[in-house]
């Protein structure tokens, strides 16, 4: 079955550098959410069946947010934030020059960081209050996982997590944490039979902790803080109820979601066609156009029975 690549849009375009070059082509570029090509895998693994439906987790006007804190957001280097950023009741964020946010607003302690705040706790309870389907004793690194809420006292990712979706779209998976998660440098997420990063949600009692040069998939529920180390790559949202948001040359973009069944949603105008993957090799394409929403071609060749494709990819210029 061949593997193909799909996008999840985003409205608007990246910033750029005083030569026009955009930032994504001169840094780092997440290729898992908004406004990059996603590759997910489409191939058949031996994941058991999920043991039920569960619904998204309902994020209300938090679900807006790439970034929101309860103390403080503090930023170091060129971090590019895709979604708007808040703090509440906290007034602090910092190190916005030389962080960017795009396609969103930096809310400080107003009515909007207020109610998103308000949100989150309510989201944070929903997802706290899911029913177990498996206790997690272990890394999480290695392993499949089908649609479901998965427990542990604490959770950790070194290697590779793969989230299979089992050919439903609207698949959703929970993972609760009592206290920490926290996952290695160079850990990585993967997608798979059409798993989505709408639909993915972490919760944690404590404070999480995202390794250096790590890809993470998901929405991040943490009653405390969140930390991501340099270089980490989020396509989902880092939302922390009452500690701070510390970030460090990060990229962190905010999937657009469907308010009823949380898939991803097209919008925006679309860019440059990308270029068409080689035929046979089931290789990933590249990169669409340079403004407005950025598209990949399909992949062309056959890429086996069971297909294992990055969830996300770096890019340097």
């Amino acid at each position: 079955m061949a593997a193909r690549c799909i996008s999840i849009p985003v409205s608007g375009s990246f910033p750029t550098h005083g030569s026009g070059m955009p930032l994504w082509r001169s840094r780092r570029s997440l290729a898992v959410a908004s406004g990059v090509a996603v590759a997910l895998v489409v191939g058949f693994g031996a994941a058991r069946p999920a043991d039920a439906a569960t619904a998204p987790v309902g994020l209300g006007t938090a679900g807006s947010f790439a970034v929101l804190a309860g103390s403080t957001i503090t930023n170091t280097g060129a971090s590019r934030i895709s979604g708007s950023a808040g703090v509440s009741p906290g007034t602090a964020v910092t190190g916005f020059p030389p962080g960017l946010v795009f396609n969103g607003t930096i809310h400080s302690a107003d009515a909007v960081a207020l109610r998103a705040k308000t949100d989150l706790t309510t989201a944070y309870n929903d997802a706290a209050g899911r029913s177990t389907t498996s206790a997690v004793t272990a890394d999480l690194g290695g392993r499949t996982v089908v649609p479901g809420v998965y427990t542990g006292t604490t959770l950790s990712l070194t290697g590779a997590l793969t989230l299979n979706a089992q050919g439903n779209p609207n698949a959703v998976f929970v993972f609760q944490s009592a206290s920490t998660l926290i996952t290695a440098s160079a850990s990585a997420m993967v997608l798979t039979n059409g798993a989505s990063p709408c639909n993915v949600y972490f919760k944690v009692g404590s404070s999480t902790t995202l390794g250096t040069n790590s890809v993470f998939i998901g929405t991040v529920l943490a009653h405390t803080s969140i930390t991501a180390n340099t270089g980490a790559t989020i396509a989902g949202r880092l939302l922390a109820s009452t500690g701070a948001v510390t970030l460090d040359d990060n990229t962190i973009t905010r999937p657009l979601c469907s308010t009823t069944s949380g898939t991803p949603t097209p919008s925006g105008t679309s860019g440059g066609s990308g270029t068409t993957g080689t035929g046979g090799s089931g290789t990933s394409a590249t990169m669409g156009g340079m403004a407005g929403t950025r598209t990949g071609a399909d992949v062309g060749g056959a890429a086996g029975p069971a297909v294992a494709v990055k969830a996300a990819a770096r890019f340097t210029g």
